[in-house]
């Protein structure tokens, strides 16, 4: 008998199609991730509660932050003995809630449009007139669901 000899090692594995892959992949990522972040331009220490919940859809929200400036700038709305309203990266008085809370939902998909959340973080020590003054602006904008920010209590 004539034995052949059989050569047993595994072939390799073509990977030249491994880039386009890696390349597919973080594209996606790139599409689907939401990188937009809010400069903080007020300080604020949120209350404390006991029953709190978390916001599940975040892409259905739209933060107002009311606290002091961070920074002494000159020319920036201040309204009630120095604490003024943050909307996006910019200052505002109550009034402009009801434009930009528009602008928001026009932005927003249809089915985040009926969902959408206005989550409002607040200083502590933020009188209730501020408060209502943008609870009344939210109304003029039909914001259905409204949530207020808060930290658990200890």
């Amino acid at each position: 008998m004539i034995r052949r000899s059989i050569d047993r090692s595994v072939p390799t594995l073509n990977t030249s199609s491994l880039p386009d892959l890696i390349f597919t992949v973080l594209f996606f990522f790139m599409v689907v991730t939401h990188m937009r972040q809010v400069t903080l331009k007020v300080r604020f220490r949120v209350p404390q509660g006991t029953e709190l919940t978390r916001l599940t859809k975040k892409s259905a929200v739209s933060y107002v932050y009311i606290g002091r400036p961070s920074e002494a700038v000159p020319g920036i709305v201040q309204s009630y003995k120095g604490i003024t309203v943050q909307l996006n990266d910019k200052y505002a008085t109550p009034e402009e809630v009801t434009t930009y809370v528009n602008a928001e939902r026009k932005a927003m998909s249809g089915d985040d449009q009926e969902q959408q959340i206005v989550s409002v973080k607040a200083d502590r020590s933020t009188p209730m007139s501020l408060i209502n003054e943008v609870k009344m602006a939210l109304r003029r904008a039909d914001v259905r669901r409204m949530s207020y920010s808060a930290e658990q209590k200890k």
